[in-house]
């Protein structure tokens, strides 16, 4: 008698290994994760819908709060040791500490929005997470498929 058995199994995989360290640094440099040439952001803080070079396609991206999260702490970190520092080994008049940390605030904060949105971005493409993946429910791995075998006895697809 000749049964018909159904594996389910998935299909290889494509290697579209990227690098995550690659991916951050050319984020930060506001370029593309991908290529490296394109630009990241049409303006201040709007990313491009896709990559003027390599065609990549970004629309999926949800930065959302992460950047300005990250770089209120960094700023934070950096203004409050600053604050500490001067305050124990100077005598400012308080006037200099009411206009240098704030203004050091506003300042950083606007030079490290675009870099840090731009890692984001970049982690992002690189862990294909959201749509950044090639499969419909942003997994890494491909939907399981039947394979039917003619085999009398249940067999193992190798690995």
């Amino acid at each position: 008698m000749d049964h018909k058995t159904v594996i389910w199994q998935q299909p290889k995989a494509e290697s579209d290994d990227r690098d995550l360290v690659q991916a951050l640094w050319r984020g930060s440099k506001l370029h593309c994760p991908q290529c490296d040439k394109g630009k990241l952001f049409t303006s201040y803080l709007k990313v491009t819908p896709t990559c003027s070079e390599c065609g990549t396609d970004y629309t999926p991206q949800r930065s959302d709060d992460l950047p300005a999260y990250l770089v209120l702490f960094i700023v934070g970190h950096i203004v409050v040791g600053g604050m500490m520092s001067a305050e124990m080994h100077y005598d400012w008049p308080v006037l200099w500490h009411m206009v240098i940390w704030p203004v050091l605030c506003v300042v950083l904060t606007l030079a490290l929005l675009p870099p840090v949105k731009g890692a984001v971005v970049a982690m992002q493409w690189a862990l294909k997470m959201h749509g950044f993946s090639k499969y419909p429910d942003g997994d890494d791995q491909p939907v399981l498929r039947p394979v039917e075998t003619h085999n009398d006895a249940l067999t193992r697809p190798s690995l």
